[in-house]
């Protein structure tokens, strides 16, 4: 079928398919985060210093502890926060290797973290090695495209935009660039902000970062080599890979390593699903959602013991779990064959004194 070459087209053709309110590709980069209106402290997310290079063999793999601390605030402040595009090869698993189109080098792309009413003065960086043009569509944004047409940057541009964040909740950022928005969320430009609300959120003793998207590629899972995209496969919503954060099973002791927590804590999962087309089952084996706030509604009260939560493409899940004796919670999306077959599993390894009143074999 016939590929189009985002970098040849010209901003007026992108706009006249674009029609007034759509555009482009997102990326990633750093937040400001700050404890007083006067000061301004910069919390990384994990940008590198060669944003836009073409690379070979680096992770893409997002640490999922890796995010900004939750804020203890009650009044807003601003931030500046800036991201930068990365298109790279990286092992997508083992002895294979896939050009991922990322935010500062990392899928999913960084975890932003504001609070209700603050402001932010938002940059989207592409450096001149990248070969696309790229845009953030920032599902937080009251503005057309979620800000998609003010951030759409060739390589080698820049451009800064500003927005309130007026409503709470957890949200996606992705890639809006017209036509191939499809094809740059599938290949990792995807990633979640958070807009806490006025009065915070319930304290929990960790929180872990999740991404789960689909990639098409023209050999099947297993295969080894260089991958290339596939087009057809993705019209036909048939994804060679499932996974969570950039590679199969990314976040398990075989791979870059399990998350780690402790018996009698209460974890907060945020998990984004970039898609772009499979709805996620989102299930804890062995646990459940103590606290469920689905489509990221913080605003909302939560429900209770979630077995299974649908999260959509395009949208949010946040959830709490309790953590009353030691296990290995394995986190699945229960399409199964998604995680037999296409590389979807991360872990949580829970340590700590068992309680055979609740479980004993």
């Amino acid at each position: 079928m016939k590929q189009f070459d985002i970098a040849d087209m010209s901003r007026r053709n992108l706009f006249r398919q674009l029609g007034a309110g759509t555009a482009a590709v997102a990326l990633s980069g750093l937040a400001l985060h700050t404890a007083n209106a006067a000061d301004m402290v910069k919390v990384a997310t994990g940008a590198g210093k060669d944003s836009g290079r073409v690379k070979h063999g680096n992770p893409v793999v997002a640490k999922p502890t890796a995010i900004p601390p939750p804020i203890h605030r009650s009044h807003s402040i601003h931030h500046k926060i800036k991201l930068s595009v990365d298109e790279r090869y990286a092992e997508i698993a083992p002895g294979a290797f896939f050009k991922f189109l990322t935010f500062n080098g990392q899928v999913p792309g960084p975890m932003l973290r504001v609070r209700e009413g603050d402001t932010v003065a938002f940059t989207l960086e592409n450096p001149t090695g990248s070969t696309l043009m790229h845009n953030v569509d920032m599902h937080a944004i009251y503005g057309s495209g979620g800000g998609a047409p003010a951030t759409l940057v060739h390589p080698g541009e820049s451009k800064t935009e500003f927005f309130t964040a007026m409503y709470p909740g957890a949200f996606i950022y992705h890639c809006a660039v017209v036509p191939n928005m499809d094809m740059h969320i599938s290949s990792g430009m995807y990633g979640m902000i958070v807009v806490e609300p006025k009065h915070g959120l319930q304290k929990v003793d960790r929180e872990f970062y999740l991404g789960q998207n689909e990639v098409y590629t023209d050999k099947n899972f297993g295969a080894q080599g260089t991958l290339q995209f596939d087009w057809t496969r993705m019209i036909a919503e048939d994804p060679a890979y499932v996974l969570f954060n950039g590679a199969a099973d990314a976040l398990t002791p075989g791979r870059f390593g399990a998350m780690k927590a402790s018996v009698g804590e209460t974890i907060r999962v945020f998990m984004v699903n970039g898609g772009p087309n499979l709805t996620s089952s989102f299930h804890p084996i062995g646990n459940v959602w103590t606290d469920a706030w689905p489509q990221g509604a913080l605003a909302n009260p939560p429900l209770h013991y979630i077995q299974t939560q649908s999260v959509p493409p395009g949208s949010t899940f946040v959830g709490h779990m309790k953590l009353p004796v030691p296990e290995t919670i394995k986190l699945v999306d229960h399409a199964l064959s998604r995680v037999m077959r296409k590389g979807l599993l991360a872990e949580i390894k829970v340590s700590g004194a068992a309680n055979q009143r609740i479980f004993r074999s």
